[in-house]
Formats: structure tokens, C-alpha cells, sequence
């Protein structure tokens, strides 16, 4: 135990440059301690930039700092040899596996505590002490415990390397700078060191501070991820309130309409049994007469029979129809037609307006957007299949090839992106264009990328659900909810709210259309053996999109390709 205490002591008491106990301990202004030699060797090494640092803090001080002995560090180092230095090494002194061994030691050797690049040789405590007390040994460099030692010796001269070569970047002997290295620019390897060591610091002041911002980084995301959950949360439980109530409501009108054919049944079916009743006692009446009719017929006695025929023969006549005239009702069926239409109608509010929750819960993305592919092998691992919605196109534009291509009776042919709730259900005769356009039939959202080859002209545009099928408004980029690339046999124009921009580029007769919907990037591309861009958008789309077209000029043709 007393000499566990004595070895913590030699630990606390020992310079974290050379390892050893300090010597002439002298004390930095950051607050820590080395040998007098060792520091001062450190910042001569330091002298041509002058920027002395701590070793152990990396703390940069200057002017370089005046040092002066710490008498009571050497009286404690002094004490502590007396007492310690006697004691046996103990087992975790020696070396092992791994470890560098004292190469003065004979048999069991001790752990290195210090390497000298100039005997190139590894020393142990009790080896190490003549470097420290003999002058002989002053100018000896000494660094941590090294087993590449051998790799300091230069392989063509067989000298220690001290120099470095700025030239061939590499370090070399003094003999090499004489012969092989003749002429080239050649510093101390100290010198280049202390160059380096500079860089080192400045690069370790970087890390820091991009450690610093990504772990600031890291806590605005826990932060996002808590204010998500909360979000997620929250949209859940008012979704399912909301749900909760419409499904009350169904049910609350469903007992609405059970109790309403209940009691209209009842009403009827009481009806039909007092006119039942009614009926069953004006039968019993009547049979009563015919059987005093009957009995009357066969009397004998004319006298007899001309008395009571009077009475008898005298009928009251009924209120009711002699036959009743049921109406050929089908009860409560039309109940059913009724319903069915509600539920018909709920369906397609329900289409209408699924896809824009669904949208809505897709667009959540707090991070920022990935880059723009560069190449048309990137673009193409976005591709897109799109086929036109026929229940869309106006009456004179015709498909084919799977609704893949389209033909129009004008001169001129628009690409489109259309919003998705535009259409509900695509059988709305008011879905269609009064213009020759058509849209497609999927919705376009998240990145997404095709082309289009077409004849006679085209353009190229994005818009919102809510534009107009007729008028001058419906026109693709004549408002403010569309923007359009018009391409010409001679160029291109760029039209957004009806202002139009001259776009100058290669003439192609394929284009290429990149869109990532939620960083707001729209992209129009020139598309031959290379990809050139001719526009590109940059706003926020609110709204789901779909591709469209529109012909204006007859025999003008434009083909979704299918992208492989």
C-alpha cells in the first residue's frame, strides 16, 4: 500500500514532456509544471514563430514566458526521491505485450519512459537519470516511448534524420542534403516541425469549432425532433377528434333516419289496420243481410216477405271504393336511393380532398434539400411515368400510344404541371379544357423528373388547382398560378402572370423537366446528346401539381418518353 502511495506520488510529480520527475520544476502561467530543460526546449522550438503554447492545454502565450524555479515542487521531488526512488518496481513497471521495454535492462525489463532520438535508444527510470544529470547528454532530444525508432535512421546513409526537405516534402539525413538533395530547399526538421505544429493548432481551433457548431447542430435537432413528436402528437389526437365528431354525426343522421321510417312505419301500418278493421265489420254487416236475405228468399209467406224485403233491401252504402287502388309503392326503397347518394356524394368529397391530407403529412420536412442532380443519369433516378387523363383533354385533342401521346388542331403545344384537385374524379364535364389541353393522371410531388418530345410549339409550366377552364385565364402562364416555358421554332419565352421573359439556348426537340416540390425548384432543360438548362424556378408550391399539355396549332404533337 506504501508503495501504491509512493508511485501516485511520482505520477502527480512528473513532467508531462519527458515523463520523469521534474527537475527544476518550473510552473507556466496556465498552471501546470515541467522540468526547466524540457520546457524551455519546447519553446525553443517554437522561437521562429513565436507562439509559445502549453503542451499539455494548447494555451498560446506572448511575449514568451519568463520562468522561474518552483522551490517547493523541488523540495517535494527531492523528498520523494528519498523515500520512492529505493522502492522495487512494481509489477505494472515491467514491460509486456505492447509496451516499449528499456533496451539497457538485462532480464525481466522495465517500461520505457522515454525514447532519445539521438541514442536511439528506449530508457527506463534508473537508465534514463544520466541524460538528466549528465551535461554530455544536455542537447539529447527525448520523446515519448517509441518502437519506430529505427525509422529516424536514414536507410541510404545510415544517419539520424534532421532535416527536412521542402522540396521532395520528406525527411532526410545531412548527407542527403549534401548529395541527393542537393540545391533543394532544406529546413531543420525542428523548424519545419514548429511550421507545422502552427497548422496543427489552427486546424485543431477549427475542429473545435465545427465540433462546437455540430454539437449546437445536434441539439437543434433534439430539439426538432421533440417540437415533431409534440407536433405529430397533437395533429393525431385533433384528427381523431375531428374523425370522432364526422363519425358521430354519420351516426347521430343514422338514427335520425332509422327513427324517422320507424315512425313513418308505424303511422302506416296503423292506418292500413283501422281500414283493415273497418273493412273486416262492414264484411260482418254484410253477411248478417245476406244470410236475412237468404232466409227471406225462401219464405212462403208472401205476406211475410213483403213486409221485411223493405228493410232488408235497403243497403247503406259505403264511403269506400268498392276495390281498394293500392298504389304500386315501393315503401321505403327510395329511402335507400336517397342514402346511397349521400354516401355517393361523402366518397367523392372524401377523394377530393384525401389526396390534399395526404400531401399535407408528406410535405413535413424540417431538413434542408438535397442538391440538384447534375448529370441525366442522376436525373434519370427520379424518372417519372406520366400518362394523360383523357377525361381532362379538350374535345380536339386525340391519344394514343396508351395515352402516352397527344395531337392537337392548332400550331402551338404546352407542357404543363397542373394541381391534382383540379379534377375530381376526371368525369366532371367541367374538368375539361375550353382550350385544347389536357392534364395527366398522376399527381406530381416530392422530386420527380421527365421528358417530352414534340413538334411545332411547346411550353413548359407549373400551376395551381384552382385555375380557370375557361377564358383567357385558363391559359398556362396568363396568371399568377402558373408559371410556363414557351418554345418556339427560334427560341424561348418565359411567361408567369402573363409577363413574359426571352430565354436564350440550344434548340431541342426533346425537354427535360426536373421538379423537387418541396424546396420549390422548378428546372427546364434543353435535352440532346447533353443537358442544358433553359430555366429554373424558385418559389414554394402549395399545392399538389400534375403534367399537362396544350395544342394550338394543327398537327402539333408532343410524346411523354418513357424514361429507362
Amino acid at each position: 500500500m506504501a508503495q501504491r502511495g509512493v508511485q501516485m506520488d511520482q505520477d502527480k510529480l512528473r513532467c508531462s514532456i519527458c515523463l520523469d520527475l521534474l527537475k527544476d520544476p518550473v510552473t507556466i502561467p496556465c498552471g501546470h509544471n515541467y522540468c526547466m530543460n524540457c520546457i524551455k526546449s519546447h519553446w525553443d522550438e517554437e522561437d521562429q514563430t513565436k507562439i509559445y503554447s502549453c503542451p499539455q492545454c494548447r494555451q498560446i502565450f506572448a511575449p514568451r514566458p519568463v520562468l522561474m524555479k518552483n522551490t517547493m515542487l523541488a523540495d517535494l521531488v527531492e523528498e520523494l526521491k528519498k523515500t520512492g526512488l529505493q522502492a522495487a518496481p512494481a509489477d505494472h513497471c515491467y514491460a509486456g505485450p505492447g509496451d516499449v521495454a528499456c533496451d539497457f535492462c538485462t532480464g525481466r525489463k522495465l517500461k520505457a519512459l522515454k525514447s532519445c532520438l539521438q541514442c536511439l535508444v528506449s530508457y527506463c527510470e534508473q537508465h534514463l537519470q544520466p541524460h538528466y544529470e549528465s551535461p554530455a547528454f544536455k542537447q539529447h532530444k527525448l520523446v515519448d516511448p517509441s518502437k519506430k525508432l529505427q525509422e529516424n535512421i536514414c536507410s541510404l546513409h545510415d544517419e539520424v534524420m534532421k532535416i527536412f526537405c521542402c522540396t521532395d516534402q520528406q525527411c532526410i539525413c545531412y548527407l542527403c542534403s549534401l548529395v541527393e538533395h542537393r540545391g533543394h530547399n532544406t529546413v531543420s526538421a525542428a523548424a519545419e516541425r514548429a511550421e507545422r505544429q502552427r497548422e496543427v493548432i489552427l486546424n485543431q481551433q477549427k475542429i473545435q469549432q465545427r465540433i462546437q457548431d455540430r454539437e449546437k447542430d445536434v441539439k437543434v435537432l433534439q430539439q426538432e425532433v421533440k417540437a415533431i413528436n409534440r407536433s405529430a402528437d397533437k395533429a393525431v389526437r385533433d384528427s381523431e377528434k375531428i374523425f370522432t365528431e364526422l363519425i358521430q354525426l354519420i351516426e347521430k343522421r343514422s338514427s335520425d333516419v332509422k327513427q324517422q321510417i320507424r315512425s313513418q312505419q308505424k303511422t302506416e301500418v296503423r292506418r292500413v289496420k283501422e281500414l283493415q278493421k273497418k273493412l273486416q265489420q262492414e264484411i260482418t254487416e254484410l253477411r248478417r243481410k245476406d244470410d236475412e236475405l237468404e232466409k227471406l228468399s225462401h219464405t212462403e209467406d208472401h205476406i211475410q216477405f213483403l213486409q221485411n224485403y223493405p228493410s232488408l233491401s235497403n243497403l247503406t252504402d259505403s264511403s269506400e271504393p268498392s276495390s281498394l287502388n293500392i298504389r304500386p309503392l315501393r315503401y321505403f326503397e327510395d329511402v335507400k336511393t336517397v342514402v346511397s347518394e349521400v354516401r355517393d356524394k361523402l366518397c367523392d368529397i372524401l377523394d377530393e380532398l384525401w389526396p390534399k391530407i395526404s400531401w399535407t403529412v408528406a410535405e413535413v420536412d424540417i431538413l434542408l434539400p438535397q442538391p440538384e442532380p447534375k448529370t441525366r443519369a442522376e436525373f434519370l433516378q427520379y424518372s417519372q411515368q406520366i400518362t394523360l387523363d383523357p377525361n381532362t383533354a379538350n374535345t380536339d385533342v386525340l391519344l394514343s400510344d396508351g395515352n402516352r401521346k397527344a395531337t392537337g388542331g392548332s400550331p402551338a403545344i404546352m407542357f404543363v404541371l397542373l394541381s391534382s384537385s383540379d379534377v375530381c374524379g376526371g368525369q366532371l364535364e367541367s374538368a375539361r379544357f375550353s382550350r385544347r389541353q389536357i392534364l395527366s393522371s398522376e399527381t406530381l410531388t416530392g422530386r420527380c423528373y421527365w421528358e417530352v418530345e414534340w413538334s411545332g410549339r411547346i411550353s413548359v409550366a407549373v400551376t395551381y388547382k384552382d385555375i380557370s377552364r375557361t377564358g383567357d385565364e385558363s391559359g398556362f402562364g396568363n396568371n399568377d398560378k402558373s408559371w410556363s416555358l414557351h418554345c418556339f421554332d427560334d427560341g424561348y419565352e418565359f411567361k408567369h402572370n402573363n409577363i413574359r421573359t426571352s430565354i436564350s439556348g440550344p434548340q431541342s426537340f426533346r425537354l427535360g423537366v426536373y421538379l423537387d416540390h418541396r424546396a420549390g425548384i422548378l428546372s427546364l432543360y434543353s435535352v440532346s446528346e447533353t443537358m442544358t438548362l433553359l430555366h429554373r424556378v424558385q418559389t414554394t408550391f402549395t399545392q399538389p401539381l400534375y403534367a399537362g399539355l396544350w395544342f394550338v396549332g394543327l398537327g402539333s404533337t408532343a410524346e411523354l418518353c418513357e424514361l429507362k
